[in-house]
């Protein structure tokens, strides 16, 4: 699996970077292949900013394709030259676990922002994953949103791995930097009872200082509706915000509560126009993150 990813991040950087970029990268893996020291590596790793730009990879439909094949969830087309060429650095370096461990534990506590980013969005292509949980739990205590967008948004690895706790962690911290949900794999498949009870919380702490309520957050409360969560979503309809009106008609619809699908009936117009669930999710939350920009 590693020669593959490391043949297949290399073929990705053949269509977009720069030949001299590629002849340097070729020479730092077989250094590091061949020497097998740290030092080699963290030099290689840290100079990879002066051959590879922050341009983002020009991938195909069939790459995509091949990516979801070698790690089911892995999407490069949100990568960026300099973290693939960094990634298959990484991989270059010869995996046996205390050696490697040492390594990469060195390398996540001397990163700069850039190199955490490549790092943790790495995450599901290393190997030892379990033994990497921790690592990627303590990253969530970032505040900068490129790194904690590498962790929470199009990887895989936190729905594989993380335990509910720190999965609800995960998922508040994005509401609480409004960062997109719909970009947060597995997000429906984990939705969970206290997730949503943190979910409403939070709506209602918004409402209690005057501010609006990220939209998306009811997509969490979707399968736990009941006439405590119908009276949220009641409050939700009756507000001017036509992306909010649509969070909530979505929420009432997907939700088994006899109740809802009652409610959902006043409003035969409104549903009518809403698209099938993650297309409308999704369409809810980019349209709500174009309107922070």
């Amino acid at each position: 699996m590693k020669n593959q990813l490391t043949s297949f991040l290399t073929q990705l950087l053949e269509k977009s970077s720069n030949q001299k970029g590629l002849d340097w990268l070729e020479k730092q893996v077989e250094k590091i292949a061949f020497n097998r020291t740290p030092s080699t590596f963290f030099l290689a790793f840290s100079q990879a900013s002066r051959f590879f730009k922050k341009d983002k990879l020009t991938i195909s439909a069939d790459s995509k394709e091949q990516a979801n094949e070698l790690v089911v969830g892995f999407q490069p087309e949100h990568w960026d030259e300099l973290q693939t060429a960094r990634t298959v650095l990484m991989l270059s370096y010869p995996q046996e676990k205390e050696a490697w461990f040492v390594a990469m534990n060195q390398l996540f506590e001397t990163a700069d922002m850039h190199e955490h980013q490549a790092l943790f969005a790495a995450l599901p292509l290393m190997p030892f994953q379990e033994d990497l949980i921790p690592r990627a739990i303590d990253g969530l205590r970032t505040n900068i949103s490129l790194v904690f967008d590498a962790i929470a948004l199009n990887n895989p690895f936190p729905a594989k791995y993380f335990p509910e706790a720190n999965w609800n962690q995960l998922v508040l911290k994005a509401i609480f930097m409004q960062r997109p949900l719909y970009r947060i794999q597995g997000l429906e498949a984990r939705r969970n009872p206290a997730l949503a009870a943190i979910a409403r919380d939070f709506a209602h702490e918004r409402w209690a200082a005057g501010r609006d309520v990220m939209p998306e957050i009811w997509r969490l409360v979707a399968p736990f509706v009941n006439e405590m969560y119908l009276e949220d979503l009641k409050k939700t309809l009756a507000t001017e915000d036509d992306l909010q009106v649509k969070a909530a008609l979505l929420t009432l619809r997907e939700s088994a509560y006899n109740e809802a699908a009652q409610l959902l009936e006043s409003y035969p117009d409104q549903v009518a126009t809403l698209d099938m669930e993650a297309i409308a999710w999704e369409s809810i939350g980019s349209e709500f993150q174009q309107t922070r920009v």
